[in-house]
């Protein structure tokens, strides 16, 4: 009996250490989404605590003929196994992007725009982790945008992102 009662704590310890492991530590690689015109973003995911939750950080720059800025979103993920290599995950979030603007209208008028502002975000998705250091990700993030709003249409920006990342 206590063989049976050892053999079933054993087995229960496994287990639990075996679903425990279903994120990297460390993950690098590129989100590519609509982010408000930023397309690609750098994205790096750090493992917190013991638990499978982690932060994730994407940091996308673009310039262009008239215009050049930064986005920078910090998100917190909890993150749930469905079956084998995939997993889903959600959280929320927060950012800061900075555009500039130098451009002339179609009557020659010059126009030099900054906006600054921060937004709020939520992250749901799912991901798919190889057997190789390889991931590959599909998100939905709604952003809310605080400040600067004459910038924006609205303040509201749905992105949807694809992301690969390396994982270490």
């Amino acid at each position: 009996m206590k063989k049976i009662i050892l053999l079933a704590i054993s087995f229960l310890g496994f287990t639990a250490i075996m679903n425990a492991q279903i994120i990297a530590d460390n993950a690098i690689g590129l989100r590519l989404g609509d982010s408000d015109g930023f397309g690609a973003e750098v994205s790096y995911q750090r493992a917190v605590g013991s638990d499978n939750n982690r932060l994730e950080f994407d940091l996308g720059i673009r310039n262009g003929k008239n215009y050049d800025g930064f986005k920078l979103a910090g998100l917190y993920h909890w993150v749930w196994n469905i079956d084998g290599g995939f997993n889903w995950y959600a959280g929320p979030g927060a950012g800061v992007a900075s555009y500039s603007y130098d451009y002339r209208d179609n009557n020659g008028n010059r126009f030099d725009d900054d906006y600054t502002f921060v937004f709020l975000a939520g992250n749901i998705g799912i991901e798919y982790n190889f057997d190789i250091p390889l991931m590959v990700s599909l998100d939905f993030r709604p952003e809310f945008g605080l400040g600067d709003s004459d910038f924006r249409d609205d303040n509201l920006d749905f992105d949807i992102g694809i992301g690969i990342r390396y994982q270490f």
